[in-house]
């Protein structure tokens, strides 16, 4: 009898598409044929608390404590029946089942509301360039978060709509807090959770439970899931793995963890499940194989990775599996106006990988000594399409979020052009290195084969705390490549850090003016400004002498053990610096305010910038080196033309011409050429169109002009074929 499994998101992540952990261990399951079923806890518990019957259990379980109660709650409590009335048909809105209730929504006199509401006065100019729909979302999201401000107030302290008791979970070195919580009484969201959870276990009836915990703000609920089912089905062996004890749990020692968990592994999942799999099938723990694991023996924490086997290969893992998971529930929220974050939490997107690892993998902040980060290992682009075409036929959605650390411009390339090539329609984005081969061309093919966002790292925008992250591009780098995706109709988004060790004052308020040019000349559609944050793995946290700053302690906790807490011998308070970046930000990416002095962003005194005015403005003045390489691959994205044949005729000498007319989807153009010249072309094009099996080189095509005709670069930098090139003829 083969091992039942069951693996869980426990509450809470996003609330508009699935965290793609459990659907990748279940694909990989798939191909060992072990019987697995998924589900995201996360939205079941808001599906369950924010339904009809949900609010009147909840506000039942308020009323006896109504006491102290702020006006907001007095208010959410008073409106407790137009809440009842109406939380079934918004979760339907935000589900995509009832598009027009969005009129009514919008008219502002169909919802309660309450506290969030004000800041309508604030956002109002952003409704100019949202639709209806846009615009009563923005309205439902509102209304759910005044109803999660009353369940913070009223029932649970640690709600939260995508992290749940994550302060218990923030670099917690000691594991005391967090159990002396889990010692309590458990919350009414527990016990949502737990009525789900013992649904869940009597119907699957598992062997093996995993729980997946890719974020501080789902550790709680993990421990409290995993408390539950050892207290009530003490047979079922429990295993946590993920993003948080890959990064934080490193160094566990705390025995008391194992009072809930059986295992806990790290890094790569899929060969450490299948050990654990094999595990729960014997009754005798003899000889048994452990990938990369924690457990306890005689009371004591124990590290086993003594399996010989080797991790499986990206191409071994099998298609992401989101069966099980209710795809069809989840609700789409846009909480703010930002555009990037908003596609983060809008609309449902299938999640992929690219490649395994990073291919830079240098940067100085980054985890890079980790496996996740270290061991780069891409994906063939055929075979990312057959994944592509099975989810496509699973989940009936055609979005992708490839979730890379950092997406290979190579294989992006290889991609889209394998998109192009089935005829897939897709839409997709991904996160990428601002380097110098997106080049505009490599761009508007990625455009073509339906990417439409990319985010990258910016970080400071200093050209000598670049070199310090080691990352590897230059600003002036960085404009011209957010340049070509803007032109090609991409959408930016940087990261933006400050209070990088050694960052001086001065350095702060010249990354501010960078940024504050890039989205002036229109380069930067999105952005958002993180502080820096030193993390045990990355060459900052591990020879801090070489960053001038010093670790407070160097005590390792017997918990979690990630963010390390430092001295910067500069002696600069970066914190207050955070309102006015975030602040200035906000406007930019709204167009407004590029005037202001950059002192009217801060109440104390700051520096003037020493950049030049029109920097980034000059740097994409620069002239481009256009030399093609003979390597470089020959695309065309067009249609075939319309031919017209015509003679031209001067002082008594004559010439037959050629008139070729193509169709795109917006226009159409005509160039003219020799007639012979002319039938090569249309037979080149043909060979070069993007849907061809073969793919040719610029020396493939000037080779095969030359055999007939003389002078191939009079004729490539001529009118005819630079009008090719305006409109799809892409070198890459």
């Amino acid at each position: 009898m083969k091992t039942k499994v069951f693996l869980i998101t426990p509450p809470f992540t996003q609330l508009n598409t699935p965290y793609p952990a459990t659907a990748y261990i279940k694909g990989f399951l798939n191909t060992k044929n072990i019987p697995s079923t998924q589900a995201d806890l996360g939205i079941e518990v808001i599906l369950e608390l924010f339904s009809k019957e949900g609010l009147e259990n909840l506000f039942n379980h308020t009323i006896p404590k109504t006491q102290n109660l702020t006006p907001n709650s007095q208010r959410i409590l008073a409106l407790q029946d137009e809440y009842i009335k109406t939380i079934d048909s918004v979760i339907a809105f935000l589900q995509g089942k009832n598009p027009t209730l969005a009129l009514q929504i919008c008219q502002e006199d169909f919802l309660p509301e309450a506290s969030r509401f004000a800041q309508l006065e604030d956002t109002d100019w952003a409704f100019g360039t949202m639709g209806t729909q846009d615009k009563a979302k923005h309205l439902a999201t509102l209304y759910l978060e005044d109803i999660s401000d009353f369940i913070v107030e009223c029932v649970d302290v640690n709600f939260g709509f995508s992290r749940y008791a994550e302060r218990l979970g923030r670099s917690a070195n000691s594991f005391d807090e967090l159990y002396l919580a889990l010692q309590e009484e458990p919350t009414y969201i527990d016990q949502v959770l737990f009525s789900i959870l013992t649904e869940r276990i009597e119907t699957i009836q598992p062997e093996l439970f995993l729980i997946s915990v890719p974020f501080p703000g789902n550790l709680y609920s993990a421990f409290r899931s995993a408390q539950y089912v050892k207290k009530h089905y003490p047979n079922i062996k429990i295993a946590m793995g993920g993003g948080f004890p890959n990064t934080e749990l490193r160094s566990l020692s705390d025995a008391r963890v194992f009072e809930f968990f059986d295992y806990i592994t790290l890094d790569d999942g899929e060969l450490p499940v299948e050990l654990l799999v094999k595990a729960a099938c014997q009754t005798e723990p003899v000889d048994l194989e452990f990938k990369r694991t924690f457990l306890l023996e005689n009371g004591k924490v124990v590290y086993k990775n003594n399996s010989i086997r080797s991790d499986y290969k990206q191409s071994e893992v099998g298609t992401p599996d989101y069966s099980d998971l209710l795809l069809d529930k989840y609700i789409s929220v846009i909480e703010i106006v930002n555009p990037m974050h908003r596609m983060w939490s809008d609309g449902r997107w299938n999640k992929l990988t690219m490649a395994h690892g990073c291919y830079w993998g240098k940067c100085t902040f980054c985890d890079i000594s980790l496996d996740y980060i270290k061991i780069y290992e891409p994906i063939a682009a055929n075979l990312l399409c057959d994944r592509m075409e099975e989810m496509i036929a699973q989940t009936g959605e055609n979005g992708f979020h490839f979730v890379d650390e950092a997406a290979p411009p190579k294989l992006m390339q290889a991609l889209a052009i394998e998109i192009l090539r089935r005829k897939l329609v897709v839409t997709w984005w991904t996160n990428i290195r601002f380097e110098k081969r997106f080049s505009g061309d490599l761009c508007l093919l990625l455009k073509a084969s339906g990417c439409i966002a990319v985010s990258g790292g910016l970080e400071v925008a200093s050209d000598r705390l670049l070199k310090l992250i080691d990352k590897g591009v230059t600003v002036e780098q960085v404009a011209k490549v957010t340049r070509n995706f803007t032109e090609a109709g991409i959408m930016v988004h940087s990261y933006l850090m400050y209070g990088y060790p050694t960052q001086t004052v001065q350095e702060t308020v010249d990354s501010l003016e960078m940024v504050r040019q890039l989205f002036e000349v229109g380069v930067l559609q999105s952005g958002f400004w993180h502080q820096f944050a030193m993390t045990a793995h990355s060459p900052v946290g591990m020879y801090p002498e070489n960053f001038g700053v010093v670790k407070e302690t160097e005590t390792i906790g017997t918990f979690a053990n990630n963010d390390i807490n430092y001295v910067d011998k500069t002696g600069i308070d970066h914190d207050k610096f955070s309102f006015g970046l975030k602040k200035s930000l906000f406007n930019f990416m709204h167009g407004i305010c590029f005037d202001y002095e950059l002192q009217e962003w801060f109440d104390f005194k700051i520096p003037k910038t020493k950049i030049h005015p029109d920097f980034i403005a000059n740097a994409l003045e620069e002239e481009e080196n256009f030399n093609i390489k003979p390597t470089a691959k020959i695309v065309w994205l067009g249609g075939k033309p319309l031919v017209e044949h015509f003679t031209k005729s001067k002082k008594g000498n004559s010439w037959e011409i050629m008139a070729l007319t193509f169709h795109d989807k917006k226009e159409s153009f005509t160039i003219q050429t020799y007639k012979k010249e002319g039938e090569w072309l249309i037979q080149m094009l043909e060979k070069l169109l993007v849907y061809s099996s073969k793919i040719y080189t610029f020396q493939d095509i000037k080779s095969d002009f030359e055999t007939r005709f003389e002078d191939f670069e009079l004729f490539w930098y001529s009118k005819p074929v630079n009008t090719l090139r305006e409109f799809g003829l892409l070198v890459l």
